[in-house]
């Protein structure tokens, strides 16, 4: 649940904005290319040119990237084994339900994970979230630090990381490791659910594209300041706040290094990259 996007005071889960987000571009004429995804861009005869996995190509004279990130796994392989079976990544919107009455643990320290542990103490009878740093502030926000803390169902375990877990065929158990003492401690489980941070979905970029810290896409100023490779802007004129170092190519949302990863700041990023993609056209 999307708790602090401006217009919704009850927040709203991601699936129903991005289905309203979905009907509203439909009416203004936009045009989707589903279950495809792009695997590779470049520039052909002063177009850019988008390869789609179906074999098929699509250009243009501006392109904008704005792919986001996919959940970071959890990197313990008995417990990928169980992905679906009682390992989920992502939100706890559609597996709460199933939940009632159980106990079920949350890792990550953020946001999004502070968020889960909420909703699922609507249905679970204990919800553990597993927490690597020492306190909740240092990623969280102050209303959601607040709500966890006067939840009765809801513990924390702070300095806790999953080192293991298993079960026959499902979930049944989680070892859960002291970052500081090394000490471990194996718990019933009866759900995990991981939301410890996201990676771009960039892999299918050109090297030609400058990448940040993590693979994250660098625009504007990061192209020509410490963060940029020497000679990676191409241009005499500056690059464009969204503007990645492949002229005439911008990203926007979570993709973007120095993102600050919340909807909100997504959607006027999409609403900058629209502009500046005019200012560049009206420029060649």
């Amino acid at each position: 649940m999307i708790r602090n996007y401006l217009g919704f005071a009850r927040g709203v889960s991601g699936q129903r904005l991005a289905r309203e987000a979905f009907s509203q571009a439909s009416l203004f004429g936009a045009s989707f290319s589903l279950l495809r995804s792009a695997t590779g861009l470049c520039r052909k005869q002063e177009r850019l040119v988008v390869s789609i996995s179906d074999g098929t190509e699509v250009s243009g004279q501006a392109v904008i990237l704005a792919t986001g990130a996919s959940y970071r796994r959890l990197g313990v392989p008995e417990l990928e084994a169980l992905t679906g079976a009682g390992v989920f990544y992502g939100a706890a919107t559609t597996e709460a339900p199933a939940m009632r009455g159980r106990e079920v643990y949350v890792v990550g320290g953020a946001n999004s994970a502070g968020q889960a542990a909420l909703y699922l103490s609507k249905y679970a009878s204990c919800v553990t979230l597993l927490v690597r740093g020492g306190s909740l502030k240092k990623g969280m926000s102050d209303y959601l630090v607040r709500e966890i803390e006067e939840t009765v169902n809801v513990r924390v375990r702070l300095e806790s990381r999953v080192t293991g877990g298993g079960g026959s065929g499902r979930l049944e158990r989680l070892t859960i490791g002291d970052v500081s003492s090394g000490s471990t401690e194996t718990v019933p489980a009866s759900a995990l659910f991981v939301l410890i941070g996201a990676e771009p979905r960039t892999g299918w970029l050109p090297a030609e594209i400058e990448r940040g810290e993590k693979g994250f896409v660098a625009t504007g100023g990061d192209l020509t300041r410490e963060r940029g490779s020497p000679g990676c802007w191409p241009l005499e004129r500056p690059p464009l706040l969204l503007e990645t170092s492949m002229p005439g190519v911008f990203a926007a949302g979570d993709v973007r290094y120095r993102s600050v990863k919340r909807v909100a700041s997504a959607v006027g990023e999409g609403s900058i990259a629209i502009q500046q993609v005019h200012d560049y056209l009206g420029r060649i």
